[in-house]
């Protein structure tokens, strides 16, 4: 398994990946929404090959802190094709990811997963990788 920085070739895996995520996506919104993140300096995206086919992908974005000094890192997202599931595979971006934060001199890295029971395996994986529930979330469509 190698863990690398994603590219545009792999646009196509990270539609499908997007869509297990639960949210439907094509190759032309995929491209558009890479070519946006890829061109902001605050993001960053690690893709996971096994056996050559790319099988998952965290995107993180770096922040400053209002109420602390220093930087943290958000995982934005995370998602294993759940053909590849329970290999090793989430902890690996996981850990590549705490390692990129690190050397970016964030202090923190957290995460939100919804609250949805779908989601229930998420939260006790990243439990067993350390992290802590911290706060509930809100959101608000603005459209």
């Amino acid at each position: 398994m190698e863990i690398r920085k994603a590219t545009s070739n792999d646009i196509p895996e990270l539609a499908s990946l997007m869509e297990q995520l639960g949210y439907p996506t094509s190759v032309e919104q995929m491209r558009i929404r890479f070519s946006n993140i890829e061109s902001n300096p605050s993001y960053h995206t690690l893709v996971a090959e096994y056996d050559g086919k790319v099988v998952g992908m965290i995107g993180l974005c770096t922040g400053v802190f209002y109420e602390l000094d220093g930087s943290y890192v958000r995982i934005v997202a995370l998602v294993v094709d759940s053909n590849y599931r329970s290999k090793g595979i989430g902890r690996k971006l996981i850990e590549e990811a705490e390692s990129w934060a690190k050397r970016q001199g964030a202090i923190s890295i957290g995460v939100n997963s919804g609250n949805r029971t779908e989601r229930l395996t998420a939260h006790q994986f990243y439990i067993n990788m350390g992290y802590e529930q911290k706060s509930i979330g809100f959101a608000k469509k603005l459209i």
